[in-house]
């Protein structure tokens, strides 16, 4: 593997082994600890230049890997039993394909590939209907602080729908935050496809922030299924057309919905359409990394402790970005996660050098950002969860500041607090301590499996997600300290006699804020890495409602108050339209069987 590796990576090994030769400075006695010298090394090679932000699926992501196998090897790592390699490949939609969509209006009209754009979430096929203009497309929920519908009054059915992007310009403060939240190109296609609509074009008016281009395809890749409709983008002159023989303008239509009355705008058009599409979902290949080191008595048998963290990160950015409006750039994710990788590497060699009492599953998640892919994965497809004693996960680890080091999901078991107590006698953290283990990282998907979880995380920071996440910016004294500190607490944890107990956490809603405005709240959990037509639950939260009602993991939600939920953005739009305390109707499957259940949403905790 070492022939593999660049020349890059040779260096970062070479400034490592420097780093082993100097004379060593602790901040705390940890025996066997690795430097600061130590995990800027291995940072620096994982925001390397060629690995582009380590995007799931990417040749930089592999780049990132290659170094990964060939350090954990160093350290003794063997694969996980049945499998002959420490790369474990999971499957995932990594990009849909327009492979030549068109649209066809007054028989003699043709907008073909320069002028129309399907949107990923589009359903391939042909349909054929009546133009009807809607406005803005927006359907905001029942009891909502604003009353907007832009098919009120309108029949669609069977009919072709042409909507502008965005929403009314002139909507100020509280009001313009709900239009935001619900006029998404996703949001668009669910009200359209409610309102009986056989399909759906986009286009962004004279008037709009970026008139007349072509939208972005909505592609998402933690949840890229269809969402029951034939969906396109448009460009400006093709929209215009649309409008042709109307007696109206898409300007002055436009003008007129900026201020504020949905019904002014909609009406319909003359002619009838017909939008095909014709998309392909092309799946990719990522990989998560993951080995055993063997104990102290040199068995390799489980159950394992497990430490991990994700490797991967933005890439160019895209979705996930908080610099969105700028060019395509690389994300380094020095922080998040170049950070926890060094650190859990660097607890692997700790414990080479001086195993544990029991042996350590050391892993490297890919698609995090993306939901969790390579976590889910593998709990999933790759282990049984009671093999697993603990998980102890490390996610932005490397900004420490004012000692201050937060220590998450301490109710998952009740070991943890003398074990993290025991463990900061020679750390000497500030800790900041939290017993919720429902996080937006992957500890949460070994806490839905059942397993004792903790997370480590220094706290998040300007650079959060932007390309400025760079490797000059980390605390790597503070950062070599972090993974001392864990693995201390791993060794804890294999010196104990018995299996650490799991407790499934309840969340206790906070009945006192006024109703009017909270968020409802149902304690699921969805699961991203499975491609189903629902929402498959990865579990529910213990003391929930959605526990109350009877749900659990492995349910798929197809109806959710009485509207059709083929994944996450319908249950999402469902969920928006609910009153917290009010009954809903819930249809399921569970085992191939359709079932129904009654939840009662409460306010968010």
């Amino acid at each position: 593997m070492t022939d593999s590796l660049t020349p890059f990576f040779r260096a970062a090994r070479r400034l490592r082994a420097a780093a082993v030769a100097a004379p060593l400075v602790f901040v705390a006695p940890f025996a066997g600890a690795q430097t600061a010298d130590e995990v800027r090394a291995d940072v620096l090679a994982l925001t390397a230049p060629g690995t582009n932000g380590r995007a799931v699926g990417s040749p930089g992501a592999a780049q990132a890997r290659r170094y990964l196998i060939a350090e954990l090897a160093a350290a003794g790592a063997q694969p996980l039993p049945g499998r002959g390699q420490l790369g474990i490949p999971f499957s995932f939609v990594e990009r849909v394909d327009d492979r030549g969509s068109m649209l066809r209006a007054g028989g003699h009209r043709r907008f073909g590939s320069d002028q129309v754009r399907a949107l990923a979430f589009s359903e391939s096929g042909e349909v054929r209907g009546e133009l009807h203009f809607v406005g803005y497309g927006i359907r905001l929920p029942e009891g909502a602080e604003v009353r907007y519908d832009s098919y009120a009054g309108q029949e669609v059915r069977d009919k072709v729908v042409l909507a502008l992007r965005y929403f009314p310009d002139g909507a100020e403060g509280d009001e313009r935050s709900l239009f935001q939240r619900h006029s998404g190109l996703r949001a668009k296609a669910i009200a359209a496809r409610e309102a009986g609509a056989a399909g759906l074009v986009i286009v962004s008016g004279p008037r709009s922030p970026n008139p007349g281009e072509l939208a972005p395809d909505g592609f998402d890749i933690a949840a890229p299924g269809g969402q029951g409709i034939a969906a396109v983008s448009v460009d400006g002159p093709a929209g215009e057309s649309l409008f042709a023989g109307s007696g109206r303008e898409l300007e002055a239509v436009q003008r007129s919905l900026d201020g504020g009355d949905p019904l002014d705008g909609s009406f319909p058009l003359p002619g009838v359409a017909t939008l095909t599409v014709d998309l392909e979902r092309v799946r990719g290949t990522g990989a998560n990394v993951v080995g055993i080191l063997p104990a102290a008595d040199g068995g390799f048998a489980p159950p394992w402790i497990a430490i991990g963290a994700h490797y991967d990160h933005l890439g160019m950015g895209g979705s996930g970005s908080l610099n969105p409006h700028g060019p395509p750039e690389v994300h380094p994710g020095a922080d998040d996660n170049a950070s926890g990788t060094a650190a859990v590497l660097a607890m692997a060699r700790q414990v080479a050098e001086t195993p544990l009492a029991r042996p350590l599953l050391v892993a490297f998640w890919s698609g995090e950002e993306s939901g969790l892919l390579g976590s889910t994965a593998f709990v999933r497809d790759e282990i049984v969860p009671a093999e697993l004693l603990a998980y102890v996960n490390l996610d932005m680890v490397g900004r420490l500041e004012d000692n201050r080091l937060t220590v998450q999901a301490l109710g998952s078991s009740p070991v943890w607090p003398r074990i993290v107590e025991r463990a900061n006698v020679p750390g000497g953290f500030d800790l900041a301590l939290g017993d919720d283990p429902y996080l937006p990282t992957d500890s949460s998907a070994f806490n839905s499996a059942g397993v004792p979880t903790l997370n480590l995380f220094t706290g998040t920071h300007p650079d959060y997600h932007r390309p400025t996440d760079t490797a000059d910016r980390l605390n790597y004294e503070g950062l070599a300290r972090v993974a001392r500190f864990a693995g201390l607490v791993a060794r804890r944890v294999a010196d104990l006699d018995e299996a650490p107990a799991f407790v499934r956490v309840e969340r206790s809603p906070d009945q006192t804020p006024a109703r009017a405005s909270m968020t409802a709240y149902t304690g699921t959990i969805p699961e991203y890495a499975t491609e189903v037509e629902g929402l498959l639950l990865g579990g529910v939260m213990a003391g929930g409602p959605a526990e109350a009602a009877g749900l659990a993991k492995g349910d798929v939600i197809v109806e959710f108050g009485g509207t059709p939920v083929l994944n996450i953005y319908d249950y999402m739009n469902a969920l928006a339209g609910v009153r917290i305390g009010e009954p809903v109707t819930v249809v399921y499957r569970r085992d191939g069987e359709r079932r129904t259940t009654t939840l009662t949403p409460t306010p968010r905790p």
